[in-house]
């Protein structure tokens, strides 16, 4: 079963998310929040894995709630849900640790894959997608550490080939036929890069990529 927090500063809004949720096998709502301090709160004493979290919100807004939420640790994973389709929106959200960034607009079924591919562990935004809002806003991102350009102790030469292909956008299939292995391997390998690092998600991955100055903007490797 999946745990679901929704937060909106939109009581109508909630109904009618919960509405949906509700109605699947495999989901439960467990609480709501009307902005980004109470769900903190509310966090505190429930278990969840997914918070559904809106982003322009009275007292504390969604983007430094996800941000407090995803410092904390693995769980839950924050889907935001919004109005707002702004790159700037969708970057600051990444960046502060979102697993997924969707429109309010979406089809009720679009939504519902969403959550369960979240609470699967993956993430709900094109890698591609992540790779233009961070090559166009690169300049926020954190300075680079004090270490040679690619240079990442802790992954073997083939996990650093698949962490750059990743970041350049590549589908698991697509990395695959570029080092001419099986998806099943490069999942695997996919999983290692996470694990070792500490990250997330692919889009998680991407992000660590150009912080670390594995890649730059605009430039691809291989």
């Amino acid at each position: 079963m999946i745990r679901v927090v929704l937060v909106d500063d939109q009581q109508l809004v909630r109904a009618g998310f919960r509405m949906v949720l509700d109605r699947q096998p495999d989901m439960t709502v467990v609480g709501e929040a009307g902005d980004g301090a109470e769900a903190l709160r509310l966090l505190r004493g429930i278990e969840a894995d997914i918070v559904v979290m809106d982003l322009r919100m009275p007292v504390l807004d969604g983007v430094a709630a996800t941000r407090h939420i995803c410092a904390a640790g693995p769980q839950p994973r924050v889907l935001v849900l919004t109005t707002f389709d702004t790159d700037q929106e969708a970057f600051a959200a990444l960046q502060a640790g979102a697993s997924g960034f969707l429109l309010k607009s979406v089809p009720p079924d679009d939504l519902l894959a969403a959550i369960r591919t979240v609470a699967g562990g993956e993430a709900v935004v094109a890698p591609r997608i992540t790779r233009q809002l961070l090559d166009r806003f690169a300049d926020r991102l954190a300075p680079p550490p004090a270490r040679a350009p690619g240079d990442v102790p802790e992954l073997t030469d083939r996990e650093r080939e698949v962490l750059l292909l990743l970041a350049q956008g590549l589908s698991n299939n697509e990395i695959g036929e570029r080092l001419q292995v099986a998806d099943a391997t490069v999942k695997t390998h996919v999983g290692r890069i996470l694990a070792k690092l500490g990250l997330r998600d692919r889009t998680q991955a991407v992000i660590f990529a150009y912080e670390s100055g594995l890649i730059r903007p605009g430039l691809d490797f291989m």
